[in-house]
């Protein structure tokens, strides 16, 4: 199995999130942010499809950003699918859902695949995007400013340095 991994937390204005999107979120999420938005859901009946388990995955690079797919390596991912009844609580009415992240925890995924049955329930769905999916999308996107700042701040302008260290010999 091979990831691509792209941008889904930021579907731009007015767009709403698809399924694949807030699944990349829900990957991403601290517990810290799932569990008080997903702890009154918790009680919900689910049956697990798949219970979580713990494996490897190769992920590929490409050369350059656009080249030849390289394989880098492989990655430690965590997965579970459950199946979550309806809140009526009807016989036939469930929802099944999925999660994948990296690492080995458990509860991160088992969390994740709630969440992602839970958004499949349109009457659930912007509830959950107000109380999770919005303050998570805040988080990640203060997280990658905080990266960006960490980084810059260890720009060098070779172009300076050249100007600088060089001498005139006239």
């Amino acid at each position: 199995i091979t990831f691509m991994f792209q941008a889904f937390d930021n579907p731009g204005a007015g767009r709403p999130l698809q399924r694949a999107q807030w699944m990349a979120l829900l990957a991403r999420a601290p517990l810290d942010l799932l569990e008080p938005a997903l702890r009154d859901h918790l009680a919900r009946p689910a049956r697990w499809l798949r219970a979580p388990e713990t494996g490897l995955m190769m992920v590929q690079g490409r050369a350059g950003g656009t080249g030849e797919r390289f394989n880098l390596g492989e990655v430690t991912v965590t997965r579970c699918a459950l199946r979550v009844q309806a809140e009526s609580g009807e016989e036939g009415e469930a929802t099944v859902g999925v999660g994948y992240v990296l690492g080995r925890s458990q509860r991160h995924v088992h969390l994740a695949a709630l969440a992602d049955a839970l958004l499949q329930d349109p009457a659930q769905q912007s509830a959950l995007d107000a109380e999770l999916l919005t303050p998570l999308r805040r988080h990640l996107a203060d997280q990658q400013a905080r990266r960006r700042a960490r980084a810059a701040s260890t720009k060098v302008d070779f172009f300076t340095v050249a100007r600088e260290s060089g001498s005139d010999d006239g």
